[in-house]
């Protein structure tokens, strides 16, 4: 632009000299002019450096690369929050997934605990949710230090670069302006030289014609000096103009367009260090959890290598051993012996009779343990379990009961701390208001504490009754001094009852409950009473002493007070339950594993085990 400036003027300055012929003409110094607008544009050459000022005729360039680099800020920022809600999800799946597996409350999971497998697998959800948890402060952090400052700075970087084009194109169109009206100041000045060059020439012919009077001579030369005072008004007028212009345009080369694009380009590199930044922050949001990461993962492995196997086998034990003693050896029996039992105890011929009744009247006994389905889990006191099952289930339920009782008094402390408080002062509430409350949390305590009363009695009475080995040990010696044989009824270790559900066999690492009263299905007994409707009176066979107290509520049984001495008419045949007889009118079943039985010499059978 300076360049077709400097030759613009340079021809016009050369034809002004090629059409003046005088002095006057000559006083213009149009190659002045044009020497001085050369080396303003040498002097605008020199001065341009490595700024942007090189990219003056690139504007609209510019204007389209900033664009770009917002538009990319644009992509970060929806890349990063894309990535924020993927954690977000993972994390709220990986929640779910540990909440799901977490045990239930009131559930066989719940009892599964105690195991030490049972208990890393919990800690393993734990330490996974508290995963999950880092997950979160991921997407959060995410969205704090990066999707925010982002969108935000996107706003400021839209009205920075807004203003800055809007000050470049103001500039342009000033400095276009100013150009337009050098060019008008030129034309002018071109204009008036060619009018005074036509009146001088005019005047030159006048002058020499002597037929021209010399009053046309006169005013000729007084209108070719008019021009040439038009013409060189308008030379000054031009030259201060374009001078004006030269100082403008320098300004603005030099000045407001380089920085213009001076705070382009530190906008642009403000806005690429912006986009680093965030990267950086980017990998160090991850960084920043690592630690937290790797202590949940350490608590992982931690619970995975806390997991005792011997431990585990040990729980099973101690959970199904039920604290009867194994049976004792079963002693031989000498069939070629010949049987002495008198007519009052029993006969041969008798027992035989007994065992070659028809299979259609000899009834099996019904199993006394059957867990009824339609009638819940079982008795409030826990009878129908073995005896070391029901002390286990008795201390559990008081240790319940003590927490709701605590509870209670509790929330009584704290009502009565109310009460005190509203008598102090009355403009804080009502003391009667507390009073209803009161009285029911008494009552709720009162009611507690017999509950928790009766378990202690039940637990009281079973731990009491429990037999040692060393007592067990000593009944046996007593025993054998009587001239009778201790054996055990025939009892098989593997006896289960009809649906599976109760089997004999048990862990003999405990000892004994006593007060263990089995509950019969009242309405499966009948076959009791048939048995003894359809057998006749049968013999004796022995006798027994009762371990521990038997209620007998149920057909075909038969209540027995510890330490009475029954005899023995029916050895137990595998089912649990030995038939007694008190005297000629009272006989029935009662457990195996309640009484002592003393079978005498030659006959068949053995001790019950207890």
């Amino acid at each position: 632009m300076l360049r077709a400036l400097v030759a613009r003027v340079a021809l016009f300055a050369r034809s002004i000299t090629r059409h003046s012929s005088g002095p006057t003409l000559g006083a213009y110094r149009a190659e002045e002019t044009t020497a001085g607008l050369g080396k303003t544009s040498d002097m605008v050459e020199e001065r341009m450096g490595d700024c942007w000022s090189h990219t003056k005729d690139q504007f609209d360039n510019l204007e389209k690369h900033t664009q770009w680099g917002i538009e990319f800020v644009e992509k970060y920022t929806k890349f990063v929050k894309e990535r924020s809600e993927i954690e977000t999800n993972y994390a709220k799946q990986i929640r779910n997934l540990s909440k799901k597996y977490q045990p239930k409350k009131n559930s066989r999971e719940e009892e599964e605990s105690k195991f030490t497998f049972c208990q890393a697998f919990l800690t393993s959800l734990n330490e996974l949710n508290d995963y999950a948890g880092q997950h979160e402060v991921i997407a959060e952090n995410l969205t704090s230090q990066i999707i925010t400052e982002l969108s935000r700075y996107l706003q400021e970087l839209k009205g920075e670069r807004k203003s800055h084009f809007h000050d470049g194109r103001k500039a342009q169109q000033h400095i276009e302006s100013s150009w337009k009206q050098l060019e008008s100041c030129k034309r002018r000045f071109e204009r008036d030289c060619k009018e005074a060059d036509r009146a001088q020439q005019y005047f030159e012919r006048m002058d020499a014609d002597i037929n021209v009077t010399k009053a046309d001579v006169e005013k000729a030369r007084q209108h070719a000096q008019s021009r040439h005072q038009m013409a060189s008004d308008s030379k000054s007028d031009y030259s201060s103009y374009l001078q004006k212009f030269n100082q403008e345009q320098n300004e603005h080369y030099f000045t407001v367009i380089p920085n213009i694009f001076q705070k382009l380009q530190d906008m642009e590199e403000k806005r690429i260090d912006r986009i680093g930044v965030s990267m950086r922050t980017f990998a160090d949001v991850d960084r920043q959890v690592l630690p937290i990461v790797g202590k949940c993962l350490d608590g992982m492995t931690k619970a995975a290598e806390s997991i005792e196997p011997k431990t585990d086998s040990k729980q099973v034990v101690e959970s199904y051993k039920s604290g009867f003693e194994p049976p004792g050896d079963v002693d031989f029996e000498d069939y070629g012996q010949a049987m002495t039992r008198t007519p009052s105890d029993t006969s041969l011929s008798n027992s035989r009779e007994a065992k070659e009744k028809p299979a259609g009247k000899s009834k099996g006994k019904l199993w006394p343990f059957i867990k009824n389905k339609n009638k819940g889990s079982g008795p409030e006191d826990f009878s129908h379990l073995p005896p070391e099952q029901r002390r286990k289930k008795l201390l559990g339920k008081m240790e319940d009961l003590n927490k709701d009782i605590q509870k209670e008094m509790d929330q009584r402390d704290a009502l009565t701390k109310m009460k005190d408080v509203y008598v102090k002062n009355p403009q804080m509430g009502d003391p009667a208001s507390v009073d209803p409350r009161l009285s029911e949390i008494a009552l709720n305590i009162e009611k507690l504490q017999f509950e928790a009363q009766k378990f202690e009695g039940w637990l009281a009475e079973v731990e009491e009754r429990m037999p040692s080995k060393s007592d067990t040990n000593r009944r046996s010696g007593l025993y054998e001094t009587q001239n009778n044989t201790p054996v055990s009824n025939n009892c098989a270790q593997d006896r289960e009852s009809p649906d599976g559900s109760y089997t004999e066999e048990q862990n003999s690492e405990t000892q004994v409950k006593a007060n263990v009263n089995p509950v019969l299905p009242t309405s499966s007994t009948p076959e009791f009473d048939d048995e003894f409707d359809d057998e006749e009176t049968l013999p004796t066979i022995g006798t027994c002493k009762a371990l521990y107290p038997f209620e007998g509520h149920n057909e075909g049984t038969i209540s027995v007070a510890e330490g009475e001495l029954l005899y023995v008419i029916e050895e137990d045949k595998g089912d649990g339950w030995t038939r007694v007889r008190r005297n000629e009118d009272e006989e029935g079943y009662v457990p195996s594993s309640y009484v002592e039985v003393f079978l005498e010499t030659n006959a068949k059978g053995a001790m019950t085990y207890i």
